[in-house]
């Protein structure tokens, strides 16, 4: 059992006198295996890794990487995986759930559905997994044992990931609406309404949940009651979700540019914009402390500061539809030339590269010192 630390509350409640209040917060183990997120370096449980999304991990990788097994999913696998403890769950367009092994990529159990899984990646909290597909449902999974706890349906497919926040789950669905409903029962909490599919997963910032539209329009949506906070023009159709670090979110456009928005002045701080290359931007930014690193359909992997000035590109031979994933001065990301890349974060060189021979439109991810990757051939590949 893990207890966390006792916090001691003093509040003084007049001239006179005090009173001394302790609250403790005891929290249980949950099984080795399926170990929380209380450990980043041990952990990816959602979409970029954490609810921010900022697509970093603290995870120390070797420095020689080395291709530790492979999986065969059976169909293209555009959703990426999540790790917790020493268990990846995956979806895959065969319309399955895999549960494997971090260590060897042994199967431990599939949950399989009729409509094929896309790009919603699953999510786990709690015991539990979830995830949607491209038939409208969302889907709660025993980690444990892959059975069904439940579904909810919504109007239209689900290429958004979910993202739980408490006894809470959000996901957007092409029904142009961000739902929100109950971890334990699926029932409906709130679902709010835009103008366009939500492709979008959403990232939580003081109590809201960010999503940048295809509406065009970047909102703040409360979790509490379902209302929105704000919003921004965009002024472009956007398919990417937003990485958030301190008070700025940051997420490319169908505009060919890189946005980074203030959240608490809710204006838009910046545009970024190669000079010569115009291409749209799917894939979602990986923010650190000092870089923003980008996918882009000019087949470029753009590295940039924080005050939005390109810093570093890197070329491939396609378009780079893969969400970047730092890890130990490391960008780790996929193209859909069938490479695998890692790049120096501070100045784009390449370091290594992996032939897998089939688009890796899929995002990694990392804990434990390993890499996992699904390609558009049903493989999953391991590296460490």
């Amino acid at each position: 059992m893990r207890v966390l630390s006792t916090q001691v509350v003093l509040c003084a409640t007049s001239a006179f006198y005090r009173v001394l209040i302790i609250c403790s917060v005891i929290t249980f183990l949950l099984p080795t295996q399926l170990q929380a997120q209380e450990t980043p370096a041990d952990n990816w449980s959602q979409f970029r890794g954490n609810s921010r999304l900022s697509g970093v991990s603290e995870s120390r990788v070797p420095a020689d990487i080395k291709l530790l097994w492979t999986y065969d999913a059976g169909d293209s696998i555009e959703s990426s995986a999540a790790i917790v403890g020493s268990t990846v769950f995956v979806g895959s367009q065969k319309g399955e759930l895999t549960s494997l092994n971090l260590d060897d990529g042994s199967v431990y159990w599939k949950y399989k559905i009729d409509d094929p899984i896309g790009e919603s990646s699953p999510a786990y909290g709690s015991g539990v997994v979830f995830f949607g597909d491209l038939a409208g449902w969302l889907h709660a999974v025993n980690a444990s044992d892959g059975k069904k706890l439940w579904a909810y349906k919504t109007g239209s497919e689900i290429k958004s990931s979910p993202v739980i926040v408490g006894d809470r789950v959000l996901i957007g669905s092409y029904d142009e609406n961000l739902y929100c409903v109950s971890t334990r029962t699926g029932a409906l909490i709130w679902k709010f309404k835009t103008n366009g599919p939500v492709h979008s997963t959403p990232g939580i910032y003081n109590g809201m949940a960010l999503i940048a539209g295809c509406d065009e329009q970047f909102r703040g949506i409360r979790i509490s009651d379902g209302k929105e906070a704000f919003s921004v023009s965009s002024e472009a159709y956007t398919g990417a979700s937003p990485a958030i670090r301190g008070d700025a979110a940051f997420y490319g456009t169908f505009n060919n540019e890189v946005l980074m928005v203030g959240l608490t002045d809710h204006r838009i701080g910046w545009r970024y914009q190669h000079p010569q290359r115009k291409f749209p931007f799917y894939s979602s930014a990986a923010v650190t402390s000092d870089r923003v690193v980008i996918g882009g359909r000019d087949k470029l992997v753009h590295g940039l500061d924080l005050s939005g000035k390109g810093v570093w590109t890197f070329t491939t031979k396609a378009r780079v539809e893969s969400s970047p994933a730092v890890a130990d001065g490391r960008v780790f990301v996929g193209s859909n030339d069938g490479k695998f890349y890692v790049l120096n974060l501070s100045t784009g060189a390449k370091l290594w590269e992996f032939t897998a021979g089939a688009p890796l439109s899929a995002s990694p991810a990392i804990a434990k010192g390993r890499i996992v990757i699904g390609s558009q051939d049903g493989k999953l590949y391991c590296f460490g």
